[in-house]
């Protein structure tokens, strides 16, 4: 969670990461939609943070607020604050649904079309974790870290890290997880 502006600083510098960018140059704020919304989702999280006794800072959370209600619409997110760790990455605009109650670790990777949710409790999913176009993860449930998510994935259990999960209901179908697997673009031989 963004407590500070150092923190804040951090988790914009590893979102930016996430999506091969060092810095935010006019054409990457005007043109890429996603990482324009993830700025703006960590700026909300740090006002809103931090924001006690300080009306400036209440009332430049109250208008960003604002202005990313209407910036999700047009994404088609619902992607409330504190929920995501440093390092996010939303890969193309269109249906992304996250239930506030979930928490999610570190560089996650996410792909349209999934919901994470909460049906008589919410996920807690670890670090390093991709999830794949049209996943569904819901329940009170336990993902751990260093895991894929395959495409269309319903994911309605706990598993450990370390794996790659796909299938309605999901299963564990390889050992490999999202880092030896290269999903956020690192190259990975001989594996």
């Amino acid at each position: 969670m963004i407590e500070d502006r150092r923190t804040y600083r951090v988790y914009r510098r590893k979102d930016l990461a996430a999506h091969g960018l060092t810095r935010v140059g006019l054409y990457n704020y005007m043109w890429m939609d996603c990482v324009r919304f993830q700025l703006r989702l960590r700026r909300i999280e740090y006002l809103y943070n931090t924001k006690k006794n300080n009306p400036l800072k209440a009332l430049a959370w109250f208008v960003e607020e604002v202005v990313q209600h209407w910036e999700s619409v047009r994404l088609g997110f619902t992607i409330p604050k504190n929920v995501f760790g440093a390092g996010l990455c939303i890969v193309h605009r269109g249906t992304i649904v996250v239930s506030n109650k979930a928490r999610v670790g570190d560089n996650c990777r996410i792909h349209p079309g999934t919901s994470i949710g909460d049906y008589d409790g919410a996920p807690e999913i670890g670090d390093n974790v991709y999830i794949g176009p049209g996943a569904k993860i819901f329940g009170p449930i336990k993902i751990g870290n260093n895991t894929a998510i395959g495409a269309n994935a319903v994911v309605n259990r706990s598993f450990e890290g370390n794996g790659t999960l796909a299938g309605i209901p999901a299963q564990r179908v390889s050992k490999l997880g999202a880092l030896e697997q290269g999903v956020f673009g690192e190259r990975r031989e001989n594996l």
